[in-house]
């Protein structure tokens, strides 16, 4: 199963190049879906969660976590194109040589600028839905922007490695089973493991970060404070994504895949 999840991943990748190749404002748009779909996520999310935390309640990241899930649903059945994702997938068709190296790149460039638009229109929607506009509603949001734009580098670093190996594994291992119940339960409860552990995702940052300065916020939250986390955190996706993911899965079926295509000659 694994070997033919694989081989699924690897048409997925051309199947995104087609995409590209047919329209690149297309490919645009749909990475623009991508982290508007996150951007949902984030705000069922912070207006969950706000209820625990402002009770001060040991729930509030948990039920922020579990409902966070409602993103990658979206993602993996509404479409759209993220970045994290690109990078398991294209790096995969890449080393298989099923992609051109140059092709990677710049998609992984143009995923990563629509999901920046992406992100930056759905704040200025929510910022006029006026939902953010009470502090009593907001503090909870604004306190974890705050944080995640004061933690060290070298952890960002770290922690955004660990999230997207997991993220990409949210999307990878449901491709093994069967029927929309247990692939939905599966992609829930890894978006619940990073969640909850504390990783950095930098689409889902790019969403949070976006949204919390179209709010009325404190100087604590900043533009270089987008930049000190979002650097980091997207090369360690990156890392995350097309090294412990793709390089690995490469390497460890490499005999597997090559007895399989022989197999279906």
């Amino acid at each position: 199963m694994e070997v033919k999840s694989l081989i699924e991943i690897e048409n997925l990748a051309l199947k995104k190049l087609k995409i590209y190749k047919q329209s690149i404002i297309r490919y645009i748009l749909r990475a623009m879906l991508a982290s508007m779909f996150i951007g949902f996520g984030v705000i069922v999310a912070f207006k969950t969660g706000n209820y625990f935390y402002m009770e001060h309640s040991p729930l509030t990241y948990p039920m922020a976590a579990i409902t966070f899930g409602s993103a990658i649903i979206l993602i993996a059945y509404g479409g759209g194109d993220l970045f994290t994702g690109n990078t398991f997938y294209y790096t995969y068709a890449a080393l298989r040589s099923r992609m051109a190296w140059l092709d990677v790149i710049k998609l992984w460039i143009f995923s990563y600028a629509g999901n920046i638009l992406g992100a930056v229109s759905f704040a200025f929607l929510i910022w006029s839905t006026g939902l953010f506009a009470e502090s009593s509603v907001n503090q909870y949001l604004l306190d974890v922007v705050e944080k995640k734009m004061h933690v060290p580098t070298d952890e960002l670093f770290f922690r955004a490695i660990l999230c997207n190996w997991l993220v990409c594994l949210a999307f990878f291992i449901p491709t093994t089973l069967k029927g929309d119940g247990p692939k939905l339960f599966t992609m829930m409860l890894f978006v619940f493991c990073f969640f909850i552990s504390g990783y950095e995702h930098s689409i889902a940052n790019m969403c949070t970060f976006a949204i919390a300065l179209v709010l009325n916020h404190p100087g604590t939250i900043s533009w270089d404070g987008v930049i000190h986390n979002l650097v980091p955190v997207t090369i360690g996706n990156l890392i995350g994504g097309a090294v412990f993911m793709a390089g690995m899965y490469y390497y460890v079926n490499k005999p597997f895949i090559s007895e399989y295509e022989e197999e279906e000659k």
